[in-house]
């Protein structure tokens, strides 16, 4: 969790952990500073604009969750852990669930239109089919041409990678092809 600043060598470690949440206007994360970037380009760039929150979780795809304040930035780690298991040798979580493993869901049909050159959004037929109808996103807001995240299905965690037809019409780009690799 990147809830304050954080500049030069200290940075590459967060860089190379499997999630990474970043509490808006708060947390920063950059090699080198606007000061540096000033003197060697000329450029003035703020810290948000620099490695902030936003310009991680949507341009870098450093963060994986932005979060609005610190307790959201804690609700985001306790949602997923809930779907990750305690360590590398152990099952995911399965929960009980009230959601009928066999319920039909009639809207499906109207999701994807006849016509194959109109978009449609791959996130509600996610949702439609997940335990719930919720569909815990990572990476929202980096390359949202492909979805990924986690959900569950008759209790049990899934992980799940999908083309987003909304975004560039879901054709993987290298940013996409990064973040579904990664997840």
């Amino acid at each position: 969790a990147s809830i304050g600043p954080s500049a030069g060598g200290s940075v590459y470690s967060p860089a190379m952990t499997d999630f990474v949440i970043m509490v808006e206007k708060a947390g920063t994360m950059f090699v080198t500073g606007p000061d540096v970037v000033k003197t060697v380009l000329g450029e003035e760039i703020s810290f948000d604009d620099l490695g902030g929150a936003m310009t991680h979780g949507s341009k870098s795809g450093v963060a994986h969750f932005v979060a609005r304040n610190e307790y959201e930035c804690m609700d985001y780690i306790k949602k997923l852990i809930s779907f990750l298991p305690q360590n590398n040798s152990g099952e995911p979580p399965k929960t009980k669930t009230d959601d009928d493993p066999n319920r039909l869901d009639h809207n499906l049909i109207n999701v994807i239109p006849e016509n194959p050159l109109q978009p449609y959004d791959m996130k509600e037929i996610i949702n439609s089919i997940v335990d719930n109808h919720e569909f815990f996103e990572v990476h929202e807001l980096f390359a949202p041409n492909v979805v990924v995240g986690y959900g569950r299905m008759d209790g049990q965690v899934v992980g799940i990678i999908a083309n987003n037809p909304m975004h560039l019409a879901g054709a993987l780009d290298i940013d996409s092809s990064n973040k579904a690799a990664r997840f």
